[in-house]
């Protein structure tokens, strides 16, 4: 393993450092770490951790003990399959940053959404999915691989233009272009942003509810994995949890929304789910569209349309709950509205974590409101 620092790069004050790993005609690794602007094309692997003691670590790379471990054959693939497509450089989660650093991990993190969007290539190493067997276990082994379920996999779906899916044995399986339909049908993202459209374009509510059944194996990734989602950046604060990490992303959340907003803005959803007071003024266009689109559920709707009680919320808004008491829908909705009544969006991600086991569908919608309550709580405490 050999390890250099670039020598021809235009240097800029406060860059960021990018590691890159060049694969040799010897089967040997070299690492280059690249400071400035002129990064040279290079591709990226996407993969699902296994454990860490079988994860290669930078450290295992310079001091030439990784290929022992299981997960030297992911980055060997990634390298050999990069060289097969013309790129000399690939860039690995594992091996490309010093996580025994908290800085440098940070800066990673905050970096992350970048580097895999500015990726020549992104190769997906599906671990679950083989060759051996039919097509339509193939198939089934796809949609239901364990890739799709995890928290820092959106990234990695999202950002690159380009990104080519490959079995267990290294098999091509297609890209996101031509399996867009079959992603969107696994994930329940829009095609459009799986087409390349700006994120900035989609709703809060729509691209939280994109991770809303994703799992992270520590609490605080869940937020952390969303920063390149919504474009903020935030400090890392590992043994914060779950709720702590959240709750410092929602204010970065509000604050990119809010900056620049007048006091007298209020949020409104297009069917009457909360109700500015009349005299009180509502520009749609001054932030990305908020309206969630119901479920398939009439009782579970996004919509509120019946009311049996109206609720005065922080002297601006009022809340319409629905009639069906039953639904678990409407009473994690119900008992979001009671828990912001007062202001304080702490209790609305005290309520969330709460929920969090919760299924699929209906966590999506706690977390569409959830964030609905807090802007609208954002704006009128300004």
């Amino acid at each position: 393993m050999y390890f250099h620092k670039s020598s021809s790069l235009e240097l800029a004050d406060n860059s960021l450092l990018m590691r890159l790993l060049q694969l040799k005609d010897d089967g040997e690794f070299t690492l280059t770490e690249f400071i400035g602007k002129n990064i040279p094309p290079y591709a990226v692997l996407s993969h699902t951790w296994g454990l860490n003691s079988e994860e290669v670590s930078l450290k295992d790379l310079i001091d030439g003990t990784g290929k022992s471990k299981s997960g030297y054959k992911k980055i060997h693939f990634c390298g050999k399959q990069a060289a097969n497509d013309g790129f000399q450089y690939i860039w690995v989660d594992t091996c490309c940053v010093d996580k025994s650093s908290s800085a440098d991990l940070t800066e990673a993190i905050n970096s992350m959404f970048r580097w895999y969007q500015d990726a020549a290539k992104c190769y997906v190493h599906l671990s679950d999915v083989s060759i051996d067997g039919s097509v339509w276990d193939k198939k089934k082994a796809f949609e239901h691989s364990r890739w799709f379920t995890r928290g820092w996999t959106l990234q990695e779906l999202l950002a690159p233009a380009s990104v080519d899916f490959f079995s267990l044995e290294g098999e091509r399986l297609g890209d996101k272009s031509s399996l867009v339909q079959e992603i969107h049908k696994i994930t329940g993202i829009s095609v459009q942003a799986l087409q390349g459209a700006p994120l900035s374009q989609f709703s809060v509510e729509e691209r939280m509810s994109w991770a809303a059944t994703r799992n992270t194996t520590r609490g605080e990734d869940a937020a952390y994995s969303m920063l390149g989602i919504f474009d903020i950046s935030m400090p890392l604060i590992y043994g914060e949890g779950w709720k702590k990490a959240t709750h410092r992303l929602q204010k970065k959340i509000m604050k990119s929304l809010t900056d620049g907003m007048t006091p007298a803005i209020s949020l409104t959803y297009q069917e009457s789910s909360l109700i500015p007071l009349s005299n009180m003024p509502v520009h749609h266009d001054t932030i990305p569209s908020l309206n969630a689109e119901a479920s398939n559920s009439d009782t579970d709707s996004m919509s509120f349309l019946h009311a049996d009680e109206e609720i005065t919320w922080h002297g601006q808004i009022r809340w319409k709950p629905g009639q069906n008491k039953d639904s678990p829908y409407i009473r994690a909705r119900d008992e979001l509205c009671n828990a912001s009544k007062d202001g304080d969006w702490e209790d609305v991600i005290a309520l969330l974590e709460r929920r969090k086991e919760v299924s699929g569908e209906i966590w999506a919608n706690c977390w569409r409101i959830g964030i609905s309550l807090m802007l609208n709580l954002c704006t009128a405490n300004r």
